[in-house]
């Protein structure tokens, strides 16, 4: 591989990582509570990326293109995860809202937004795919090693975004610190959320 394939690659994986998706808005989504849980979301959903790389190096995610019932497996299973995500989010909304005292973001931990980050992007299959149909086009030769490089490109570009996005969510709530603003921002990242898993699963059965 060059430095003029590398850099492609880099540029492609800067476009796909600016499109909204699911990592996107849960990093949004935590975000709201504090910078630090939303890195560690974007942080997550890089390790997460980078597991998918390992899979993908290693063959595995061939079963996922010859394998329907695999496939759509691993995409319930991610809908449903992206569904818990966002109707936990939407009742801890409506609870806030039922309190008297005013509306503050609660901070998630930096564990459990890490771990959400991670768990969603593992649970992605287009992850795979994606490394699975585009990632051939930039090796001169497939081995493991070039493979992990791609991979380790992507994650990279992909997690260096999140944590950019992180940061501008986290201070636009810092700024923006009116209790109707980030009731909105609660209640519209949640659903977002919720309305990606529900779309994931129904797509999935």
């Amino acid at each position: 591989m060059n430095l003029t394939l590398l850099l492609s690659f880099a540029g492609l994986c800067l476009l796909l990582a600016i499109t909204p998706g699911p990592d996107s808005f849960l990093v949004l989504r935590y975000s709201i509570g504090g910078v630090r849980p939303g890195i560690a979301a974007a942080i997550g959903s890089s390790v997460g990326g980078l597991v998918w790389a390992v899979v993908v190096a290693a063959g595995l995610a061939a079963l996922l293109e010859q394998s329907a019932s695999a496939y759509r497996t691993i995409k319930l299973i991610g809908g449903v995860y992206l569904l818990y995500l966002g109707v936990r989010a939407l009742l801890a909304h409506r609870k806030k809202a039922k309190e008297s005292a005013p509306v503050v973001p609660v901070a998630a931990s930096i564990r459990s937004a890490a771990l959400a980050g991670m768990l969603s992007t593992m649970f992605n299959p287009k992850v795979g795919l994606f490394y699975l149909a585009v990632v051939p086009q930039f090796l001169t030769e497939v081995t493991f090693g070039s493979t992990m490089t791609l991979g380790a490109i992507e994650c990279v570009v992909a997690g260096a975004f999140l944590i950019v996005l992180a940061f501008a969510a986290s201070r636009a709530v810092e700024i923006l610190r009116r209790p109707k603003v980030t009731q909105r921002l609660d209640r519209i990242s949640a659903g977002v959320l919720a309305a990606l898993g529900i779309g994931t699963v129904a797509s999935a059965v």
